[in-house]
């Protein structure tokens, strides 16, 4: 018969050898997620080169927004007030495109277009970081609310009550545009 202690050491070395295997498996899917990470910042990065070359029509570009494919009949080119990361934020006007806003403002205004397209009602910045998988701590709180303000300001987003957030009216659509 065997004894306690033996079942309770055969437990314990297959407990132990599980986990080594997911740790094992984490750390691949942590190198995968690392590579998909920056092979999609580099089609970012790819994506506002292209848009920031000028037209062959001398460069007037102006009420004109870039299309998925260049290459394909009826693309439009990149539009000259076309704002690149770290840059203002245009005010909205109708018919300019999400596209003119970093990377950032757009992942805030898709999540709260799709959260007012399923009738989900507004979002507070902390719920925002929450959906964004960021850590719901103050200083990434704080950086939300500070874009999400600006975009208020600007037109894109409108705050019904203090701290809850929706998208602007006429600010609809994938593109942002009405």
């Amino acid at each position: 018969m065997p004894s306690v202690v033996g079942l309770l050491e055969q437990h314990e070395l297959a407990a132990r050898c599980r986990v080594d295997g997911l740790r094992e498996e984490a750390d691949r899917i942590q190198a995968e997620l690392v590579v998909a990470e920056l092979e999609w910042q580099e089609w970012v990065i790819a994506r506002r080169r292209v848009d920031a070359v000028p037209a062959p029509d001398g460069g007037d570009t102006d009420g004109t927004e870039v299309g998925p494919d260049p290459q394909a009949a009826g693309a439009r080119s990149a539009p000259r007030d076309a704002v690149k990361p770290k840059s203002m934020v245009p005010v909205w006007r109708e018919g300019l495109a999400r596209s003119v806003l970093s990377a950032d403002y757009q992942r805030i205004l898709q999540a709260l277009a799709d959260r007012a397209r399923l009738h989900q009602g507004p979002l507070t910045c902390q719920e925002m970081a929450a959906v964004f998988g960021m850590d719901v701590v103050p200083a990434r709180v704080e950086a939300l609310r500070s874009k999400a303000k600006r975009l208020v300001a600007r037109g894109w987003l409108a705050e019904p009550a203090p701290g809850l957030f929706t998208p602007a009216a006429g600010v609809s659509g994938p593109g942002g545009g009405s």
